[in-house]
């Protein structure tokens, strides 16, 4: 085994518990990782003898992000479109289109590469688990294409052929369902673990909840667990619907009545509702009210929504201050919610906290302490940490 000791850590924030206010902080502590997992954890006292030494230098460690919501295999680009919206255009899901013929349009190797890219710049910001989406392809080959690509960056892979209806088949709505609910998901299933749907009614491009219930009905049968795109746009069939299912998470719960929020806290066990506040930010609508839910005991998490159209932004940072900022949450429940939170809507246990036993995915900060995330907005303060680096210093 290969044994390594991060030591002269100023904060460790473990986030070991169940309570978002709570972040199981210690002090004067160090830990070992071995083979990529955490073996010990303790005083700095105490630190047993280990191959490798990294000395953070009284800077925080953290667990790695988790961002449990992406778009990242796309080409193009749609920054004409985010102009127009911040001269008040609304979003109603109709530029994905361009996105797709983009997609279509791109070589393997010029997707592959634009992922890799992707990858190491949200590593930079120190997200260590990343969930892909497919969906800007909307053909069978073009979908299994993203996600066999996706499936070279991670294991959290989900289709998304039911992301919008693509134009070719505006006027055949019925033929597209039967097509994403059958052969696409045939082939794409191998590569997938979840399946995902675009459930929005106040969009003419996305799926209503019948159309939504035969696409996530027919991926449950074929062994793939189930995400929800829904309420983002105004209230609607969403979230009834994941809760029903037994969806993981449903995402963007922007448009929440009291009925969606006591059927999210009811399941709060099995089904999280995953914030996009970046999508608020650049679509110029409200954000939701995270303290609201959380006071009400729905599980939630944050995530980017990274994508080329409503938030084209991999910082999980600043994501962690929009929801301080804008959603009420406080700074602990949202590094909480952007860590244990994402990690559980992913339904993993091995990510998200720092405990013997777990992924040492470790991410460090160069601050005194995790308040910093919000304190300094848009500052790169955080980065991955790599396990494989000599006794020096990290950059972070």
């Amino acid at each position: 085994m290969s044994s390594t000791a991060i030591i002269g850590i100023g904060e460790l924030v473990t986030c070991d518990g169940t309570d978002p206010d709570l972040l199981g902080i210690r002090s004067n502590a160090a830990l070992v990782a071995e083979d990529g997992m955490i073996a010990w954890i303790g005083p700095a006292a105490d630190v047993p003898a280990a191959d490798t030494k990294i000395d953070v230098d009284r800077r925080v460690i953290i667990p790695g992000f988790v961002d449990s919501h992406s778009h990242l295999v796309f080409a193009g680009d749609r920054g004409a479109e985010f102009a127009a919206r911040m001269t008040g255009q609304p979003y109603d899901g109709g530029g994905i289109g361009v996105t797709v013929a983009a997609t279509r349009a791109a070589s393997d190797e010029e997707l592959t590469g634009l992922l890799a890219a992707r990858i190491d710049e949200l590593h930079t910001l120190g997200t260590t688990t990343i969930e892909i989406k497919s969906g800007y392809g909307l053909t069978v080959g073009d979908e299994v294409r993203a996600l066999r690509i996706a499936r070279q960056f991670t294991a959290e892979t989900t289709f998304l052929g039911a992301h919008v209806i693509p134009a070719e088949y505006a006027r055949d709505r019925a033929h597209y369902v039967d097509l994403v609910a059958g052969p696409m998901l045939q082939a794409a299933a191998p590569y997938a673990r979840w399946i995902d749907v675009f459930c929005e009614p106040h969009s003419p491009h996305a799926f209503d909840a019948e159309e939504a219930r035969v696409v996530l009905s027919a991926g449950a049968d074929a062994g793939l667990a189930l995400r929800v795109h829904g309420n983002q746009l105004g209230p609607g069939p969403g979230v009834q619907l994941a809760v029903e299912l037994g969806a993981a998470t449903v995402d963007h719960c922007t448009y929440l009545d009291d009925d969606d929020v006591d059927a999210l806290a009811a399941v709060a066990e099995s089904t999280v509702a995953t914030l996009l506040p970046g999508v608020e930010f650049c679509t110029h609508s409200p954000y939701p009210d995270a303290a609201r839910l959380l006071s009400a005991g729905v599980a939630i998490a944050l995530a980017t929504d990274c994508n080329p159209g409503t938030c084209y932004s991999s910082s999980m940072p600043w994501v962690i201050s929009l929801a301080v900022r804008e959603m009420g949450l406080t700074p602990a429940q949202a590094l909480y919610a952007a860590t244990a939170g994402s990690a559980k809507s992913l339904r993993r246990t091995d990510i998200g906290r720092l405990v013997v036993g777990n992924r040492a995915d470790l991410t460090v900060l160069d601050a005194p302490s995790y308040l910093h995330l919000a304190y300094r907005p848009g500052v790169p303060i955080a980065r991955a940490l790599s396990l494989s680096a000599s006794g020096e210093t990290p950059a972070a």
